[in-house]
Formats: C-alpha cells, sequence, structure tokens
C-alpha cells in the first residue's frame, strides 16, 4: 500500500531509559515518527549495556540496543547545564511527543514535570513511565518489570508452584508489555489533540500493567477468592489443559474448553476411544475429579508418538492444543514470518529482528527497522536544525552543554 505511515511528521523526544518507554517510542518511529533519544553525558542510556546482564544470551552484537532504539536519532545534552537547558527548551516547541521516566524527585529537580514544559509548547504530549504510578506510598520506589510488573502483581506467585520456590520473570517481557501500552496512551492523546489542538498529559507505570496482565486473578483477589496454588503436572486441575511430552521430547499444551465436544475428538486422535466408555471419564465434572488418573494415562500415550504425528492427529480432529515451543525454534518460525512478527532489519550485523505487533490496513508496512544511534551521533545535526551556527555548537561543547 503506498501513502505514509501513520505518524510520519511527529517529532517524538525520547528522554526514557532502559526498556519500557523507549518500546512506545521504537514503536512510533516504526510507523514514521522522527524519534530524538536525549541522553546524559557520559555512558548515555543503561540499555546500551543491557547485553552484559547475566540474563540476555551474550553475543557480540549489542542486539538489546538495536531493538529498542532502532531508527532513533540521539543526540546529547546535560539538562542540569544552563545551556543545556536552553538548548531542550528549544526543542521542546518543535516537538508532538515527550517520554520521560525519570524518578519523580528528579523530574521536579530538573523542572522536567508537565507542568514545567507545557507552557513551552500547549500541543506537546507529555508521557510519563513510572514503576508504581505517581501517587501513593510506593511513588518515588525504583521500579523494574521483575519487581514492580512481575513480583508486585501476584504473577510470580500464580506461577509458581504448589510448595515450590517463586518463578522467575524473563527479561524485558513487562517492559515489552507495557511500553505498548503507553503507546496507547499516547495515541489516544494524539487523537485527543486531533479533535481539540490541546496537548495533555499521559501516564502508566509497571505495576499497572502487570496487574492488567493479571487480571482475572487479580480480580478475584478483589473479591475475596483465589485460586489454589498451581499444583504439580502430574496433579492437574484438569487433565485436558496440561502439557504432556510426546517420544521426541517436545511438550504439547492441551488446552480443552469445550470438553463435552472434544473429548470425543481426543479420543479418536489418541485411537483410545475405549475410553469413553471409562466411568470416571464420563462427564467434565468427573474428568476434573479424577484428573491425576487421566493424566497418567494420557502421558504413555503422548510418550508413544513424535511431536509431527500428534500434530497431524490433534488438527485432523480440531483438538486445541500447541506446541511448546524453545527459542531454538523462533529463526525457523515460518508462521511469524508469514505474518510479519519476524521481519528483515536494515542491521548488517543483524539482518532479521522482532516487530511491533500491529498491523494496519490503511498504511504501508513499517519502518525497515534500522541501526540504533551511537552515543550523541546525531547532536550537531539536530543542533543546526534548531538554527544552531556551527561556532554555536563548538561554544556550547566547549561549555560542557553537551556533555
Amino acid at each position: 500500500m503506498g501513502g505514509p505511515l501513520p505518524l510520519t511528521g511527529l517529532r517524538v523526544l525520547d528522554l526514557a531509559s532502559f526498556i519500557a518507554g523507549p518500546v512506545a517510542t521504537t514503536v512510533m518511529g516504526d510507523y514514521g515518527a522522527e524519534v530524538i533519544k536525549i541522553e546524559p553525558p557520559g555512558e548515555g542510556d543503561p540499555q546500551r549495556k543491557l547485553g552484559q546482564a547475566h540474563s540476555i544470551p551474550q553475543h557480540p552484537v549489542n542486539f538489546c540496543w538495536h531493538l529498542v532504539n532502532r531508527n532513533k536519532r540521539a543526540m546529547v545534552l546535560d539538562l542540569k547545564h544552563a545551556e543545556g537547558r536552553a538548548v531542550f527548551d528549544r526543542l521542546v516547541k518543535t516537538a508532538d511527543v515527550m517520554v520521560v521516566n525519570f524518578p519523580l524527585k528528579v523530574r521536579e529537580r530538573l523542572r522536567m514535570r508537565y507542568a514545567d514544559v507545557a507552557p513551552l509548547n500547549p500541543r506537546l504530549i507529555y508521557a510519563s513511565m513510572t514503576g508504581y504510578g505517581e501517587q501513593g506510598p510506593d511513588a518515588e520506589q525504583p521500579g523494574f518489570d521483575s519487581t514492580a510488573f512481575f513480583a508486585r502483581s501476584g504473577l510470580l506467585d500464580a506461577l509458581t508452584y504448589d510448595g515450590g520456590p517463586p518463578a522467575f520473570s524473563l527479561p524485558a517481557q513487562g517492559d515489552q508489555m507495557v511500553g505498548m501500552n503507553l503507546f496507547a496512551a499516547i495515541s489516544m492523546a494524539l487523537l485527543h489533540r486531533e479533535r481539540t489542538g490541546k496537548g495533555s498529559e499521559v501516564s502508566t507505570s509497571l505495576l499497572a500493567g502487570g496487574l492488567w496482565s493479571n487480571a482475572m486473578l487479580a480480580q478475584g483477589a478483589l473479591l475475596g477468592a483465589f485460586v489454589a496454588p498451581r499444583p504439580p503436572r502430574t496433579k492437574p486441575r484438569s487433565a485436558l489443559a496440561n502439557q504432556y511430552r510426546t517420544s521426541d521430547g517436545r511438550w504439547i499444551q492441551l488446552t480443552i474448553v469445550r470438553e463435552e465436544k472434544l473429548w470425543p475428538e481426543l479420543c479418536k486422535a489418541m485411537e483410545r476411544e475405549d475410553l469413553l466408555d471409562d466411568p470416571r471419564f464420563q462427564t467434565t465434572e468427573l474428568r476434573r475429579a479424577h484428573a491425576p488418573e487421566l493424566a497418567a494415562l494420557l502421558d504413555p500415550i503422548f510418550a508413544s508418538r513424535p511431536w509431527p504425528e500428534w500434530r497431524t492427529r490433534l488438527r485432523r480432529h480440531e483438538v486445541t492444543f500447541g506446541l511448546l515451543g524453545v527459542l531454538r525454534d523462533v529463526p525457523d518460525d515460518e508462521q511469524a514470518v508469514a505474518n510479519g512478527a519476524i521481519v528483515k532489519s536494515a542491521v548488517a550485523e543483524m539482518p532479521r529482528t522482532i516487530s511491533a505487533p500491529i498491523r494496519l490496513s490503511f498504511a504501508p508496512a513499517p519502518n525497515v527497522p534500522g541501526p540504533a544511534p551511537a552515543h550523541g551521533q546525531h547532536t550537531d545535526k539536530i543542533l543546526a536544525e534548531l538554527g544552531y551556527g556551527t561556532g554555536e555548537i563548538d561554544r556550547l561543547r566547549k561549555s560542557g552543554a553537551l556533555g
């Protein structure tokens, strides 16, 4: 499809560090916005070194940085320096969106609150990312997705097996989702501005995102209802919502909701229609009551055939199932490629990447993911676009405003 991407013409200032805030601006850049990443002097955004973390696959390509900051331009500004702040103020006047995740006290000290910048640009959309929200006793507490999204929301508790140690979160999983939440808030603010001509402040938090992700269980908790601790796989609540290992070492997730319809189909797929006559498994209630016994019967059945054969059999009988994918499957996932979840990249050392999970019928494909910028790579060019001459840029650099 021809025509511009929907966010073409928008200028976005990314003052956020690490992951959740920059995810929102990455998606905006994918769909046409010009994103300027503003980093402090020194080492800049700590995300540049996230690839060194113990929980991240080690690789010479700094893929963590490219993934979350692709196609952005970067400049260095010392926002504590009076002349650096003057540059920033001039830049704000040209911007449509500003994304911030500074701690609240730092925003106040740097005069980076919405009330501080809105007078410079009444059409500005100020997007705030926090760990725990901007009000309440924990508003000032630093938050990461492992602590605010996963731990505080009850997600890790819900994933923990009865009697076992707490589950662990995965790197940036909560950040990626909450970044999309902030992107949604910005999109609504842009629509509001289109209708009213006015800018606004929008926000979200890792805690709110975690509770929303865990909303089914959290809503029950609000009513005083709680699910019993997760039982081990051999003692499932339902043997038809359980995991089974195949003869070639893969695992299948059964998720059969319409049991009365699909239990007979599963028995046919397994060539075990005799189970239909077993008095223990006649109804959904009986199958649940005898779930450990049924799971013990299904284990050797699934272990008797390889995954490709089970895929054919279960599909033939329209049984709801899924393969428990492993990360080694991802590079060869034809379905993900066919639907644009995995796309080609313009980064020579990283030829493919993950795209934003959005598809639009009214717009062309998003921008081809390019490299993330070097620290301060575009500082001089952006300053020139703001009207600074070469001599002024040299003076700003000597003064320390540019680090």
